[in-house]
């Protein structure tokens, strides 16, 4: 999950900023146009002249801005503040000041030297001091939604079924007797499992990681269902070091396994499917259903489920979703993401 930037400014080295930065100028222009002529006949010369004007003073800031952003990043938000409202005021005094000294002023605007300079200030102060307080105020709404979403994450991520742990005790106290060796395995696979599970919700895991996670959850499974649990595999080759919240995968075969082959007395197929598309890794179980004769009455609550859906939306934003439904009598639970290097 990425980290917000310590600044409340933008990175205005990016094209995106500058890009917001044009479009804002551009209509700010139209305003000061549309309140500064007599006639509309003198909108398009007017908004040409603004326009010209304030893009030089708007894309100068944003050039100054850029140029001091490592030594704005270890101020205090209040000092960030005032040092970038005193850029802005100096940028429009240099600006007013080099359109005086290159041009007659009282030709091209129709005002004195000292009349454009006031008002530039004047104009530029106001508007610089309503940015920053609206780019503050953004940036503490946004630290307050990434630290409600860290703490869903955690708690979403630390979820795990008791059933699970209890059954797979269950499994472990039979073996030991006579299979030590099989109980000692299921112990690794079982730590492996709960270390993914309570880790810490900054990190992320890889691909490769969650397909050994889940094979490992199976083969648990495997020794207490024995021939009931049949399992599928398709994969494509798959980025194995794409970024994805850890234990995203190993849930959705347990929901499979719990509500589509336990409660049948034959048991069952889980199909786990893999694939890379236009840059987007997709995922999907499916599990065949219980006939009526044979079933063994099942609640489920889809807390699992929503659970995977919260944790993908807060790891990749809108990029991510998932998908549930029938499909060729089987039940399938379907997500994908963007294909991320995990960091290193």
């Amino acid at each position: 999950m990425e980290m917000e930037q310590k600044s409340f400014l933008p990175d205005f080295c990016g094209v995106r900023a500058v890009l917001a930065v044009v479009v804002s100028s551009v209509v700010l222009a139209m305003v000061i146009a549309l309140a500064s002529v007599d006639r509309l006949e003198q909108l398009w010369s007017g908004f040409s002249m603004a326009a010209l004007y304030v893009l030089w003073i708007a894309l100068a800031s944003a050039g100054v801005f850029c140029l001091a952003r490592r030594w704005l990043a270890g101020m205090s938000h209040a000092r960030v503040g005032f040092l970038a409202w005193l850029l802005v005021l100096l940028v429009c005094a240099a600006v007013a000041e080099a359109v005086a000294w290159l041009m007659p002023v009282e030709l091209v605007a129709g005002i004195s030297h000292l009349d454009l300079l006031v008002r530039t200030l004047g104009i530029g102060a106001i508007l610089a001091a309503l940015i920053l307080r609206y780019r503050y105020e953004y940036h503490l709404q946004r630290q307050q939604e990434l630290a409600e979403d860290q703490a869903r994450y955690l708690a979403l991520q630390a979820r795990i079924r008791p059933h699970f742990l209890f059954n797979s005790l269950n499994t472990v106290i039979s073996l030991v007797p006579n299979q030590p060796e099989k109980a000692q395995q299921i112990l690794h696979d079982l730590s492996d499992l709960f270390r993914a599970s309570l880790g810490s919700e900054a990190r992320s895991s890889t691909l490769v990681r969650e397909l050994e996670l889940t094979r490992q959850y199976i083969e648990v499974e495997k020794l207490r269902l024995g021939g009931r649990l049949r399992v599928k595999w398709d994969l494509d080759e798959l980025p194995g070091l794409a970024a994805m919240p850890p234990l995203l995968l190993q849930p959705l075969v347990e929901n499979a396994v719990y509500h589509g082959i336990e409660p049948a007395v034959e048991g069952g197929e889980v199909h786990i499917y893999g694939r890379l598309r236009r840059n987007l890794i997709v995922l999907s179980v499916s599990n065949s259903l219980p006939e009526e004769a044979g079933k063994r009455e099942r609640r489920g609550n889809r807390m699992a489920l929503e659970n995977i859906r919260q944790r993908l939306r807060v790891f990749f934003g809108e990029e991510a979703g998932m998908h549930t439904g029938m499909v060729e009598d089987q039940y399938q639970v379907r997500i994908w993401f963007p294909r991320r290097e995990a960091a290193a």
